[in-house]
């Protein structure tokens, strides 16, 4: 008699549902439409892998959280994150709504310029600034916030002779009981550094102080933690008001709220535990208002969301390629995109329907992308209906920092498009191509 193959147990929570005699149908009905354009039909005409993103949803997305913000607080301005996603087709969407751009690098920053944001309304980020990119900045009267020591002995360098000092900010790392602490960025709170950062640009005479920035992670969950952040950047601007009689104009809080996405090791899904943007506006707004600013001199709120605003709006469809039996009998599908495209599934666990119709048996599975790597896995472990080569997939809420951080690697990288508010679809990046790949290679004379 032939041994039975073991397969490990496998523990989920239960999800209530109507049940038939095959037992609970997990998934509920096939994800056929992605704002009311047929995922079929998308596939067809762009190829598969394909990453769609909703136009609808992301002004829906920025409405609601600047309705959050500026109903509790009255002076408030967002300022898009492009690291999160940098394709100027969604840089742009987040333009037309009012919100000013936050970038992290000189390629960012002219990214910036070309989508015709004005200087003045980019925030210049990050520790890695040149002295040409700094330069740049300072010419279009852009916000820079200083990094590190050496960057603010370079700026008053740099403005010298300028007939404008240049606008700049202190960017402040904290304790805020989120553990561990991210005090590789700015100046640190509880030393005093960040208060000897501000007396060196008032006593240098060269620089303007607008604001201070904070950053205090990012996918932070526990609202609290903005409290106590909020509370210590008050702190600073109310004592540069009273020891140095100098208003500080604006307070950007930086991003770092979640989306609805499950973290790899959670037991309840995202959708169940996160807090929402409402929540963290309550957190700091409450504090600002209750702070000590005299009600004229209250600063500017600035928010530097990314991931909230966007990751609902992204879609990734595929196709599955085969199917197969691990040594340990646990079944496997193999599908045509992998963590090199959905670079994100390192941290999610990622949502996956079928964009058809299923049977009603469900089985445990891993889903695996197609390259030649043992980590090129999508979902270590989920339930889905079986599916068949040729079967279409959708993968949910890939809109954040997937279409920056993917790679090129054995595959080629995917288009882009987006479904606008009257349904159309646009292609906003198109697939790459070999000749796109090898356009910038050399090959020496002999090698030919």
């Amino acid at each position: 008699m032939q041994k039975l193959v073991y397969e490990r147990p496998y523990i989920k929570k239960l999800t209530a549902g109507v049940m038939n005699k095959f037992g609970s149908r997990s998934g509920g009905k096939p994800f056929e439409y992605i704002d009311n354009v047929s995922v079929k039909s998308l596939i067809a005409s762009y190829g598969s892998p394909l990453f769609v993103l909703s136009e609808k949803q992301i002004r829906r997305n920025y409405r609601a959280a600047y309705r959050a913000f500026s109903t509790r607080y009255p002076k408030v301005q967002f300022a898009w994150s492009y690291k999160t996603n940098y394709l100027n087709a969604v840089c742009n969407i987040f333009h037309q709504e009012g919100s000013w751009a936050e970038v992290v690098s000189g390629f960012e920053y002219q990214k910036a310029l070309g989508n015709g944001v004005p200087g003045n309304k980019i925030i210049f980020n990050g520790p890695g600034k040149t002295a040409d990119e700094l330069l740049l900045a300072i010419e279009n009267d852009s916000l820079i916030h200083i990094d590190h020591l050496e960057e603010l002995n370079q700026l008053i360098i740099l403005a010298e002779g300028k007939p404008n000092k240049p606008r700049v900010g202190i960017r402040v790392n904290m304790d805020t009981g989120i553990y561990p602490i991210w005090d590789r960025f700015g100046f640190n709170y509880e030393s005093g550094d960040a208060w000897a950062a501000i007396l060196k640009v008032i006593n240098s005479g060269k620089l303007q102080l607008a604001g201070l920035h904070c950053h205090i992670g990012t996918y932070v969950q526990v609202t609290g933690a903005y409290g106590i952040a909020a509370a210590k950047m008050a702190s600073l601007a109310l004592r540069c008001k009273a020891e140095l009689q100098h208003t500080i104009a604006y307070l950007d809080m930086g991003g770092g709220f979640p989306s609805t996405n499950t973290l790899k090791g959670s037991y309840l899904p995202g959708t169940d535990t996160m807090p929402t943007i409402d929540d963290f506006a309550e957190e700091i707004t409450g504090i600002l208002t209750k702070a000590g600013f005299a009600h004229d001199e209250l600063p500017l709120l600035i928010l530097e969301s990314g991931r909230v605003l966007i990751d609902d709006a992204g879609y990734l469809l595929g196709t599955v390629i085969a199917n197969k039996r691990l040594s340990e009998g646990k079944r496997a599908t193999i599908v045509d995109f992998g963590v090199n495209v959905l670079f994100t599934s390192f941290w999610y666990e990622h949502q996956i329907s079928p964009a058809q119709e299923f049977t009603p048996n469900i089985e445990n599975m891993v889903v695996y992308g197609p390259l030649c790597m043992n980590i090129d896995v999508i979902r270590e472990s989920i339930n889905l209906p079986l599916l068949n080569p040729g079967d279409n997939v959708v993968v949910h809420k890939v809109g954040a920092y997937n279409m920056t951080q993917w790679m090129q690697f054995i595959t080629l990288r995917p288009a882009v498009v987006l479904i606008d508010e009257q349904q159309q679809v646009h292609l906003i990046k198109a697939k790459e191509t070999l000749d796109y790949i090898e356009r910038d290679e050399h090959v020496p004379g002999h090698l030919k």
